[in-house]
């Protein structure tokens, strides 16, 4: 438990390093919605599902259009209740997801990979750009270890788990 809590008690300060990225994030999502644009996050896995999550949240909580923030996870609703390996090993189904989700211009694709890696993320992001969507990446390690071309990067750097094997425990 200790461990844990002490590994826990650091994200506070990634967070606060990410401060810049994140305020950057918040304007282009404002832009985007006062222009009556949406928001859509992508993911994978639990970065997936977090997405998801949130996304479902809005209505209730900020008394949003249902639809205004929308989240798109790899390998379908079924990802959301059980994993669906392998679903976010295509570039390809990540770029079809953002070409069925009819992302415009005004929308901002928000990718969260906390690894940095994803295909499928990664192909989201390359047809939301296309598409002329602003973009923001999220991931959970160093610009340097993961490129990516989205408009706004934020890096929350976690750090190892604890446990090893697990990504998302700091990372969630």
């Amino acid at each position: 438990f200790d461990a844990i809590n002490a590994e826990d008690a650091s994200i506070a300060a990634s967070i606060a390093a990410a401060r810049p990225e994140i305020c950057q994030a918040i304007e282009l999502v404002v832009r985007a919605l006062s222009a009556g644009g949406r928001l859509i996050y992508v993911g994978a896995g639990t970065s997936g599902r977090l997405g998801v999550l949130d996304a479902a949240e809005c209505p209730p909580t900020f008394l949003v259009p249902k639809g205004l923030v929308r989240g798109i996870i790899a390998g379908g609703s079924q990802a959301l209740t059980d994993s669906v390996e392998g679903a976010e090993d295509s570039v390809a189904d990540g770029r079809a997801a953002v070409v069925a989700a009819e992302v415009e211009p005004n929308d901002v694709v928000f990718a969260i990979a906390s690894g940095g890696t994803t295909p499928y993320v990664h192909g989201a992001l390359q047809a939301a750009r296309e598409g002329g969507a602003k973009t923001v990446f999220f991931a959970c390690v160093p610009r340097e270890q993961q490129l990516d071309d989205a408009d706004v990067s934020i890096r929350v750097v976690t750090g190892p788990e604890v446990i090893t094997g697990s990504t998302r425990m700091k990372a969630g």
